[in-house]
């Protein structure tokens, strides 16, 4: 892997992770690019390292909200933190389920299938449009629209399908308060992503021994820095209902990706 790959890929992960334009399918698309086997064995463990920095960027914006979950998990009072934090412990498991159960089955049935990405893309971007026209209201997040929540973001395991998309748009659809919405989505998130990465780990994924420093540390950097920035900015998008340009992205590249494969 050469250092502009490290670079664009972390860019990629970095804005795609947070960005409802889907990441896997997007770096599925990208790795198709750059050539089936342009991204080999190192693979594996540079999309964990990737993921980490993601996760890292998540952190760094919510620290707050984070600490009182972790708090409110350990309370034993039963207060407004806790309450929060068993709604995101209660939107994990669907994702946490399809994660162990049928990961393997889900990388062999996607990996490289750019159509469905295409495709999937487009059903993202009807997502999109059909959160970008609700009604904002202030309705918080319930249990059972934690779970609904959590439904969507185990979907969004497909590639082509946006977690941040599905998750957000969902909440909006359901009638929470957007900047709650888009809250939710990113909390919930990184339990899952540390999740995921103990597991590809524990699968022998973590052979970072063919990539060089300069990579690993390009790659991270821009992935960090990336989502930081694209986490940010997907707040403020998510406030203003601004949602349909990123509808209209996905049904380009969507459609771009399965003109491609149907030549």
């Amino acid at each position: 892997m050469s250092l502009f790959e490290a670079i664009v890929l972390g860019i990629i992960q970095g804005l795609t992770e947070f960005l409802p334009v889907s990441s896997s399918g997007h770096l599925e698309l990208v790795k198709a690019l750059f050539g089936g086997n342009s991204l080999p064995k190192e693979s594996m463990a540079f999309t964990i390292l990737l993921h980490g920095a993601t996760a890292l960027s998540t952190i760094a914006v919510y620290r707050k909200d984070i600490a009182q979950i972790i708090a409110g998990l350990f309370s034993t009072e039963w207060n407004d933190e806790k309450i929060f934090s068993i709604k995101i412990v209660l939107s994990m498991i669907p994702a946490a389920l399809v994660g162990v159960l049928f990961n393997e089955e889900l990388e062999i049935m996607f990996s490289g299938q750019t159509l469905w990405v295409g495709v999937l893309l487009l059903l993202t971007g009807v997502l999109l449009l059909t959160a970008d026209r609700a009604k904002s209201t202030e309705k918080p997040v319930s249990y059972l629209s934690a779970l609904i929540i959590g439904i969507s973001q185990a979907i969004a395991i497909l590639p082509g399908i946006s977690r941040s998309g599905a998750t957000i748009s969902t909440a909006v659809i359901l009638g929470i308060d957007k900047e709650k919405a888009a809250r939710f989505s990113f909390l919930m998130v990184v339990p899952l992503i540390l999740g995921k990465m103990a597991k590809d780990i524990l699968d022998g994924g973590s052979d970072f021994g063919s990539l060089s420093i300069p990579v690993l540390s390009a790659g991270f950097i821009s992935a960090f820095v990336a989502g930081i920035l694209a986490c940010t900015w997907m707040i403020s998008l998510v406030k203003k209902s601004q949602l349909k340009y990123f509808a209209y992205y996905c049904f380009a590249v969507g459609l771009l990706a399965i003109g491609i494969n149907l030549m």
